[in-house]
């Protein structure tokens, strides 16, 4: 079988998402307008996000006034916890807050949230409400509550950003999708979303571009590559900052993709970005694990080796088993696993600590390193720039759990991951037989890209 981490995933659907947008913190990347007045006392905001960064504090929208320092804000706190704030610095005071026990950490997961603010609620408890993958978080470490009639700054005529808190800061690390906002109107999760009939644990999205929007309402539905601020409903546009055609996604809460993870950090000197799929190395030997590990099946992904010490380099690609210990000492000197090309002396393998002298072919900076794991043998095949390199090789039979974790290891290097979901341009897409991914060049037959359509389905 093939193992998936990811804690929300939607497998198959009758709704389907096809797009989602990559805000990349470190492009201090967001969208903005600022709408004329709307509905302060009402109105709705429900997206699906898939975090990035996961220890930095990030916003999803956010607005302030110029004038003064007040601002509201619905992110992520450093810590993990979802965090609604309604600041005035004019009273130093919270006119509304809604903070979380809860954490949300998970870089794997797509997590769906919807924000009510009902400020002319007769019911005090229920003027600022919060769920998270249909369920109401009532488990609170924070609550303020506005008082009646308590004007939100959201939606006030003041500049508005997704992706950014009040005043450009805050800046969201990680994909969004299906990202609604609604003046005027109260709308609980179940207008977005429903639990899935036969898995029902599992929250998914339904269409809801029929819901009554107002005046500022407007929904991203990502799916103009030149224009991803465009509003779906109609509405005047969100204008883009520092971002690109190529952080349209197919990363989406119905089609989940493999990306590296924050959490499989070797050696804590590795940073990622780009969607959690570049990896940059600050010193040596370091490297990063991925969000899914696997048992059987055929998949294909590429790595482009973007920068390379003098232009060799001499990184590391490959697999550990799942039960490999990462928490302190060189990770690449593990023996229960470990199968890797190794791109040093003309390229190498590197098994379970055992590197080969034959020289296989040196993967040269900018090119495309192909990897076909082929599970059900347990064998492994790397392509340079799509020629093959190393061919069906055995994969270590040393690991203890049978299912191995797609993983990089750089020595100040910076390696771009393609699981069929690219952070970088393509010269011409091709997909995997199924329809999915975005690959330079086409997966072997039979080999499929990384993502929960294909894992659901053809995973075994």
């Amino acid at each position: 079988m093939a193992i998936i981490i990811p804690a929300n995933s939607a497998a198959d659907t009758a709704f389907s998402v096809d797009n989602s947008c990559r805000f990349n913190d470190d492009d201090s990347a967001y969208m903005h307008k600022t709408p004329s007045a709307g509905n302060v006392d009402r109105w709705t905001f429900s997206a699906w996000v898939k975090r990035g960064s996961v220890s930095t504090a990030v916003a999803l929208i956010g607005s302030s006034p110029t004038a003064n320092n007040n601002f509201e804000t619905i992110g992520f706190a450093a810590a993990g916890d979802i965090d609604w704030e309604h600041y005035e610095y004019t009273s130093s005071s919270y006119k509304g807050r809604l903070k979380t026990n809860r954490l949300f950490r998970d870089p794997s997961a797509w997590y769906h949230i919807v924000a009510v603010w009902d400020s002319a609620n007769a019911t005090a408890g229920n003027r600022m409400r919060l769920y998270v993958n249909g369920v109401e978080e009532t488990s609170l470490q924070s609550e303020t509550q506005p008082s009646s009639g308590q004007d939100s700054l959201i939606n006030s005529g003041n500049p508005q950003q997704v992706g950014a808190s009040g005043g450009a800061s805050q800046f969201f690390d990680g994909y969004m999708a299906e990202v609604y906002f609604i003046d005027g109107t109260v709308y609980g999760p179940t207008d977005f979303g429903e639990f899935d009939e036969d898995s029902p644990t599992i929250w998914k999205p339904i269409d809801a571009s029929g819901l009554t929007f107002g005046t500022n309402g407007f929904y991203l539905d990502f799916k103009a590559s030149d224009n991803l601020g465009n509003d779906a409903n109609g509405g005047t546009d969100l204008t883009e900052v520092n971002l690109a055609a190529t952080d349209q996604c197919v990363d989406s809460p119905t089609n989940n993709f493999c990306t590296m993870s924050p959490l499989w950090n070797f050696a804590n000197n590795v940073t990622l970005s780009e969607g959690n799929c570049k990896i940059v190395s600050s010193g040596s030997w370091s490297g990063a694990g991925a969000t899914v590990g696997l048992a059987a099946g055929k998949w294909y992904y590429e790595v482009k080796m973007t920068s390379l010490p003098g232009g060799g380099g001499n990184g590391r690609t490959g697999f550990f088993d799942s039960e490999v210990t990462h928490t302190s000492g060189n990770i690449f000197q593990q023996t229960n696993g470990a199968t890797f090309f190794y791109n040093e002396d003309g390229g190498e393998i590197q098994k379970d600590n055992s590197i080969t002298t034959a020289d296989y072919g040196q993967v040269a900076q900018g090119s495309i390193l192909g990897v076909a794991l082929n599970m059900d043998d347990k064998q492994v095949t790397f392509y340079d720039d799509n020629s093959a390199i190393v061919t069906n090789l055995a994969l270590s039979t040393n690991g203890t759990s049978g299912i191995v974790i797609p993983s990089s290891g750089i020595n100040t290097e910076t390696q771009e991951y393609n699981f069929g979901n690219p952070p970088y341009s393509l010269t011409s897409a091709a997909n995997d037989e199924n329809g999915y991914g975005n690959f330079e060049f086409a997966p072997p037959s039979g080999y499929l890209a990384i993502c929960s359509k294909n894992l659901g389905s053809d995973g075994g």
